[in-house]
Order: C-alpha cells, then sequence, then structure tokens
C-alpha cells in the first residue's frame, strides 16, 4: 500500500512539473493532466482561501502520501488555511454564529438541503469547476438533496455500520444494531455524539425510517437511546478511531472508510452492516454565502475533482469516490473491497438522511440533550458523589480524631 502512495506521489508531482514546463501539451494520458491556463488564473494574486472539512479526511502528506492542500497551493499560487470539524451540528454551529467565515466546506447530503434552504450557501459557477462535468459519476449527479447541483459537488461517500474486535465480542451476537445495546459489552460500547446519527440507529433499530417525522416514533427512538445509557462508555465522535485501534473499547457505529484504515493498524477489528439497513451517505463540497473568494473556491473544489487527486485522498483516508476515473489510480484492495464499494444488495437496504422540518430536528436536538446528560451524569454522577463522600469521611473522621486528642489532653492537666 505503502509503494502505491509513493507512486501516485511521483505521478502526481511528474504531472505538476510537465504540465508547468509545457502548458501547451498534453500529456500522454490527458484525462490525468492539469489545464495550467485555469490553475494559473489567479496566481500572484495573493489569494487565500478558507476550507473547513471533517477531521482525518483529505490526504495530507504522511505516510508517503500526496499533501493536496499544498500540491493546490504550489499549482494555483493560492494560499490555504485549512481546519476541521466533528460533525455536521457543529459546523452548521459555527457557520450559523458568524464566528468565522469559510470559502469551501464539506457537509453531508442532509445538511447541505438545510444550508441552502437557510440561504447559507453560494450557488456554484460551474464555468469554474470544468471537472463536475467532465469526471464526476452521473449516479452522483442531480441528487435528492440538490436536485440541479445548485450548490454541491459530491467529495466522498461511503455507509455506516458496525465496527468490533473480535477478540472480545462473540459471533452469535453480531446481528444487528441490538449490538450496541449489549449488556454482555457495558462499558466498552461507543455511541455517535450528535443527535442525527444516534437518532437513525435507534430508528432503524425500531424498524422505522431514519427520516420519519412521527413524533410518536422519535418518542420510541429517545426511550431506545436512554436504555442505551447504561452500557455506554462514551458519546463520542473522532476518538472512536483511537478508542477502538486500542483497545479501550470493544464495539462502536463508525464509517465505512474509517474502519478501512483503523483495520490496517488493529487486525482484531471487523465491520458489518446490520441486518435492519443503514445510512448511505454523500459528503459535498459547498460554498458558504460568505465567501469572499467565490472563484478560488471553484477552483479549490476543482482540483479536488482531479482522479489523481481524488485517489490519493481515497489511498489515504479509504473513503468511497464519486470518480471512476479514479479507480485505476487507486490502491487495487481498496479499489475492490466490498466494503468501500457495497454491492446492489446492500445498498438496497440502505437509507439516505433527508432534510427534516427545523420541529423535527428541535425535537430531536431536545429529546438528545436530556438523553445525553442523563446517562452522562448516571456514569459521572454516583463517581462524583462517590469522591465527595469519601472526602467528607475523612474529614468527620479527622476532626473527631482532633477533638479526643484535645481532650486527651485537657485530662492531663
Amino acid at each position: 500500500m505503502k509503494f502505491k502512495k509513493i507512486l501516485l506521489l511521483i505521478l502526481s508531482a511528474s504531472l505538476l512539473l510537465c504540465s508547468a514546463v509545457f502548458p501547451a501539451q498534453a500529456s500522454e494520458t490527458e484525462e490525468y493532466s492539469y489545464d495550467m491556463e485555469y490553475y494559473s488564473k489567479l496566481k500572484d494574486k495573493n489569494v487565500t482561501i478558507y476550507v473547513y472539512n471533517w477531521g482525518e479526511y483529505i490526504s495530507d502528506g504522511s505516510d508517503g502520501s500526496v499533501d493536496v492542500v499544498k500540491e493546490f497551493e504550489k499549482l494555483t499560487g493560492i494560499n490555504v488555511e485549512y481546519t476541521t470539524f466533528d460533525s455536521n451540528e457543529s459546523l452548521y454551529a459555527k457557520l450559523k454564529s458568524g464566528s468565522a467565515s469559510y470559502d469551501v466546506i464539506i457537509p453531508s447530503d442532509y445538511m447541505v438541503s438545510r444550508l441552502a434552504e437557510e440561504g447559507m450557501l453560494h450557488k456554484l459557477d460551474y464555468s469554474n469547476i470544468p471537472n463536475f462535468e467532465k469526471y464526476v459519476d452521473d449516479e452522483f449527479k442531480n441528487p435528492e438533496y440538490d436536485s440541479s447541483n445548485e450548490y454541491s459537488v459530491p467529495y466522498m461517500w461511503g455507509t455506516v455500520g458496525i465496527i468490533y474486535n473480535t477478540k472480545y465480542v462473540d459471533d452469535e451476537d453480531v446481528t444487528g444494531w441490538d449490538l450496541l445495546w449489549n449488556e454482555k459489552y457495558s462499558g466498552k460500547i461507543l455511541m455517535f455524539d450528535n443527535s442525527r446519527d444516534a437518532f437513525a440507529i435507534a430508528l432503524k433499530k425500531l424498524g422505522y425510517s431514519m427520516n420519519t417525522t412521527n413524533e410518536q416514533e422519535i418518542k420510541e427512538a429517545a426511550e431506545e437511546l436512554s436504555k442505551q445509557g447504561d452500557v455506554v462508555q462514551a458519546y463520542v465522535m473522532d476518538m472512536i478511531f483511537d478508542k477502538m485501534v486500542e483497545e479501550n473499547a470493544y464495539i462502536a457505529p463508525y464509517y465505512a472508510g474509517d474502519y478501512l484504515t483503523m483495520a490496517d493498524e488493529n487486525e482484531n477489528l471487523a465491520f458489518f452492516i446490520p441486518d435492519e439497513g443503514t445510512n448511505l451517505f454523500t459528503d459535498a463540497m459547498c460554498i458558504p454565502a460568505t465567501s469572499e473568494n467565490k472563484e478560488a473556491a471553484e477552483m479549490f473544489i476543482n482540483f479536488m475533482c482531479e482522479p489523481v487527486i481524488s485517489a490519493a485522498n481515497c489511498d489515504m483516508i479509504w473513503y468511497s469516490t464519486p470518480i471512476s476515473a479514479a479507480k485505476p489510480l487507486m490502491d487495487e484492495e481498496l479499489a475492490s473491497s466490498d466494503i468501500a464499494y457495497p454491492d446492489d444488495e446492500v445498498l438496497s437496504n440502505t437509507e439516505r438522511f433527508k432534510h427534516l422540518s427545523s420541529e423535527t430536528n428541535q425535537l430531536m436536538d431536545d429529546l438528545w440533550i436530556s438523553i445525553v446528560r442523563t446517562n452522562e451524569l448516571t456514569l459521572s454522577f454516583w463517581v462524583v458523589l462517590f469522591i465527595i463522600c469519601v472526602g467528607v469521611l475523612i474529614l468527620v473522621f479527622r476532626n473527631m480524631y482532633i477533638r479526643q486528642k484535645r481532650a486527651q489532653a485537657r485530662m492531663k492537666y
């Protein structure tokens, strides 16, 4: 795998050099050559763009991989300030607060709909994103969450499943979402720390749609999540990776792409999609309405759609590309993986998140806050209370001891 990454780095650097030295000449493999007339438009303009992406969701130069941000900077002369978030909800909160301004963000499908509906996204100018038409697979164009592709370009896609440690989890327990409620593994189970993903799991466990707007079904799911508090070690997002790899936890819901990376570090980890079905998601590149560098942002999006760059990203993060032209450049193990690219039978039992009404979102958020606070209180409250009680008892006995000593001293006189 590392050899493939080094080879990809050499290929990418060679293409960049050839494009810079011979801008008027096409590469032998035309589909992988950079259009220098396009990418040099903003050179020497002292432009900086701010990119906001999920954690560990881009090829960053580690382990011999391509540092795609630096590659973009060298190619275009545009500076990139790159920061990360850990959930769609935290991304939304940051944008809504107005505390920061970004030029490119990468939300998931349902969040694209929400941001567009609330007027928080720019419409894209596809004359500045020629690679969309050239390379993005037709099945990822005009999706339900952005039916005219006015606001988004797909970045990666994947599925949600359960990761478990085969050393500690019995095969007979690996069936459905109920594994996340199994008391046998109490204290070793992790859960998503965001309302939408957590409710989706509980709703699927109950046989409901993860996009239900039925208040009673949502409340039933909340009750299931509340019961789960007795076995959950922690509500986390990015920390799932380290906790599972280091075997501090044995079971967790997570994304297929991250599982493939984690399994590379811990061979005891396995992944399955529960029988009840799961979430099929697409993360997409968008430009916030507050962006002041829209053309440069569109250039960055176009760059991410270069097959050689999409391949580099996939080889690093192991998610699934919406650009088939990238597959021949990818690690063969990943390109042929039935976890990264599940068959039609598996995909037929998946469901995409839809943008729900503000009332439904608020109901889920309120219930989720109550559940997490109650469950975390159940775990931590008694620990804290025990420590306080021990401290109080120590003080009481210490004071009694001191008084007794003083009384004995007085009796001597």
